[in-house]
């Protein structure tokens, strides 16, 4: 079942002389549940092509569906609602809150939303995420590896649409970044997620379902790995 449809999609900064296409009439769909890495030198136009999908930039041109409805088309009050139900955002630099503990760091985007907390999700997620003797633990008396946990427990918490990860392992050393990936992978398959990642890490690369290579803007290859 298609969760993801990416049409024509074009996004210019500046003007004239300083026009730069990021990307060009880019095309894909996602079904939902497929794990995808994007991949592509720096510049090519991943980050702008996972903003976009994230609904946290708008498009020059073209189109985003996810769940048959056109992103773009909605209202400002609509889309920071689709932001903060149908999408979970991981970056590379964990953005925690330093006054929050995990568990009130995991639970910020319920609240922001007004919604209840169910505590058996929250109790279930902690523990795949492997935080349970951490819980009550601020962001600086983490790991970087423990901290990147804590990101990706928020941006499953709302048990969205649509997981989206740039560079989740960019600042982790190779065991975090092994251990990273084998909790996204797991993640994916427990709770059927779709979950894209942008990645230079040809090892988690090769991992997805579908890789997505980007150069210049343009979607030059979509290959199918699984």
């Amino acid at each position: 079942m298609e969760i993801l449809k990416v049409e024509n999609l074009c996004k210019t900064y500046g003007m004239g002389e300083t026009e730069v296409k990021a990307l060009d009439n880019v095309s894909f769909s996602v079904n939902k549940g497929e794990f995808i890495s994007i991949v592509g030198q720096s510049g090519s136009g991943k980050s702008t092509l996972l903003h976009l999908i994230g609904g946290v930039d708008q498009p020059t041109s073209g189109k985003i569906y996810v769940d048959k409805q056109e992103i773009f088309g909605k209202n400002q009050e609509e889309l920071a609602i689709y932001r903060r139900r149908q999408v979970g955002l991981i970056y590379q630099f964990y953005n925690l809150i330093p006054i929050l503990n995990v568990e009130e760091n995991i639970v910020l985007p319920l609240r922001l939303d007004g919604q209840k907390i169910n505590d058996d999700r929250l109790n279930e997620l902690i523990a795949t995420l492997g935080l349970e003797e951490r819980r009550k633990h601020l962001p600086k008396q983490l790991s970087g590896g423990q901290q990147q946990r804590v990101s990706i427990g928020r941006a499953m918490i709302n048990a969205p649409a649509l997981v989206l990860a740039d560079e989740p392992t960019g600042n982790l050393d190779n065991q975090n970044s092994r251990e990273i990936i084998e909790l996204l992978k797991y993640s994916n398959k427990k709770y059927n997620q779709t979950l894209i990642i942008i990645t230079h890490d040809e090892e988690l690369a090769l991992q997805a379902d579908r890789m997505l290579h980007l150069q210049d803007g343009r979607l030059v290859s979509d290959e199918r790995l699984k």
